[in-house]
C-alpha cells in the first residue's frame, strides 16, 4: 500500500539522523569522523528527507557542480546519497524524491542537467536518466606490462611529494585537464577534501595515498598520479596530465614500481594506456556504466553544448516523468551557434528524454540506441546525421563516483 510521506529539506540539526538513515540503507556504520566530513560538504537547503511521523526514512541530496560537456561547460546538479530505508521500500518514496528534485530544478531555473552514479543499473531509467558514459575497470599484469619501444616520455622527471606540498599542484593540473575532458567536473575545497579522504576506511587495507608528479625541465608541473599500495597491488586512484609525454611518463613510473604484481585503475573506455603498451593484453578491462545523465530542461540543455557537425533536426520527445519537456523541438547547430525551439513541424526522430540524456555527452550513440529500438527514425538519414552531430572527440568519462561525494 502506498502512503504519503512528507518531503522537505532538512534542518542543520537533522543532519545526524539523516546521515544515519543513509548509512543504514547502504549497510554501513555511522561514525563521528564521517559526521564532521558530511557537515562540511552536505548542503542542507538541497538535501531532501522523507518522514514517517518524526522518523527520517528516505533522503536524497544535490551538489551543484560545473561539468565539461562537448565544446563547453555547464552547471550540473550532482544527485547523490539517494536512499530509502529497507522498512519503507516500494511505497513511492524514491519516485516522490526524484520528482521533487527535478521539479524544483525546473521551476527555479536551476541546473538544466542532472547526473549521478547509480548504485544499481535498473533504478534510474524510469526517471529519465540515460547511461551517458562508461568506465573501463583496468587490471594490469605488471610482470608483462611495458611501454612500447620509442614511446615519447619527454625530458621531465617524476617526484613524490607529501600531501601538503601536493595539494596546490593537484588543483592546478586537474583544473587545466578537466577543461578538455568531457564528464569531468570542477572541484572546490570541500570536493578536494572528499577526493583526498585517506582514513582507514578509505584505504581498505592499503597504504596512505602517494602523490607522484611529473615536472618539466623548466619546472612546470604537467601531471600527477594518485595511488596507494596494497599487498602485491598498485591501486591507481587518479591520473591527470596536460601533455601526452607527462601521461606516458607517469604510467611508466606506475608500471615500474617494485614489489607489486598487479595494477588496477578505473579509466576511460578509450584510455590511451592500452595504446602505450607493447602487449595490449597485459591490461584487461571490464566496462560498466559510469555516469547517468538526465536533461531537466531539454531546450536549455541542448543549447548548452556544441555539436560535431551542422544539424537541422526536429525531435519529438516523450517525457512522462517531467511532462514540461514533452513535445517537439527544432534543434539547429552551425559551428558555435546553437538554437533549440518548440515547434509543430513534422518530426525527424522520436525518442524519450532518457535517450537524449544517454547521447548528451557524446559517448552513447543515437545509432546504437536506434538499433535497439529506443530511437525511431521518421525521416530517412536523420539518425545517422544526429548521431554524428552528437558524437564527441573522445569517450566521455567521469573520473570517480567520489566526484559527487559520499561521506
Amino acid at each position: 500500500m502506498t502512503t504519503t510521506y512528507p518531503l522537505r529539506t532538512i534542518a542543520a540539526h537533522e543532519l545526524d539522523a539523516w546521515a544515519r538513515m543513509i548509512t543504514t540503507t547502504y549497510g554501513q556504520d555511522w561514525h563521528e569522523g564521517g559526521l564532521r566530513n558530511a557537515a562540511s560538504s552536505i548542503e542542507p537547503e538541497r538535501t531532501l528527507a522523507a518522514y514517517d511521523d518524526e522518523e527520517i526514512v528516505g533522503g536524497a541530496s544535490i551538489y551543484g557542480r560545473v561539468m565539461t560537456i562537448p565544446g563547453s561547460a555547464a552547471p550540473v546538479a550532482g544527485i547523490t546519497l539517494v536512499a530509502v530505508l529497507p522498512t519503507h521500500r516500494r511505497r513511492g518514496i524514491l519516485t516522490a524524491m526524484m520528482r521533487r528534485q527535478l521539479t524544483d530544478l525546473h521551476e527555479s531555473g536551476g541546473e538544466p542537467i542532472a547526473a549521478l552514479n547509480a548504485a544499481e543499473a535498473t533504478i534510474y531509467g524510469r526517471f529519465g536518466y540515460g547511461i551517458a558514459s562508461h568506465v573501463a575497470e583496468i587490471r594490469g599484469d605488471k610482470k608483462v606490462m611495458a611501454l612500447r619501444p620509442g614511446t615519447d616520455l619527454g625530458d621531465g622527471t617524476i617526484r613524490l611529494l607529501g600531501r601538503r606540498q601536493a595539494r596546490p599542484l593537484l588543483e592546478k593540473v586537474y583544473d587545466t585537464a578537466r577543461r578538455a575532458a568531457v564528464g569531468w567536473v570542477d572541484r572546490t575545497e570541500k570536493f578536494w577534501q572528499a577526493r583526498l579522504a585517506d582514513g582507514e576506511r578509505a584505504r581498505d587495507g592499503g597504504t596512505e595515498l602517494r602523490f607522484a608528479f611529473h615536472t618539466e625541465s623548466g619546472g612546470e608541473v604537467t601531471g600527477y598520479a594518485l595511488y596507494r599500495s596494497k599487498p602485491r597491488l598498485v591501486q591507481v586512484v587518479e591520473v591527470a596530465a596536460t601533455t601526452r609525454q607527462a601521461y606516458a611518463a607517469l604510467w611508466r613510473y606506475l608500471i615500474d614500481l617494485d614489489a607489486h604484481a598487479e595494477l588496477t585503475y578505473d579509466g576511460a573506455v578509450d584510455e590511451p594506456l592500452k595504446h602505450l603498451l607493447a602487449d595490449p593484453r597485459a591490461a584487461r578491462t571490464t566496462v560498466i556504466d559510469n555516469l547517468w545523465v538526465r536533461l531537466v530542461d531539454i531546450d536549455r540543455a541542448l543549447v548548452a553544448r556544441r555539436y560535431a557537425t551542422s544539424l537541422d533536426l526536429v525531435l519529438e520527445v516523450q517525457d512522462t516523468f517531467c511532462p514540461w519537456n514533452a513535445g517537439r523541438y527544432h534543434l539547429r547547430a552551425d559551428g558555435q551557434s546553437v538554437t533549440c525551439e518548440r515547434t509543430q513541424a513534422r518530426p525527424d526522430l522520436r525518442l524519450t528524454s532518457a535517450e537524449l540524456g544517454a547521447a548528451y555527452l557524446g559517448g552513447t550513440t543515437l545509432t546504437s540506441l536506434a538499433a535497439s529500438g529506443r530511437v525511431e527514425e521518421l525521416r530517412s538519414g536523420a539518425v545517422t546525421a544526429a548521431s554524428l552531430a552528437f558524437r564527441g572527440e573522445r569517450e566521455p568519462f567521469h573520473p570517480s563516483g567520489w566526484a559527487f561525494p559520499a561521506f
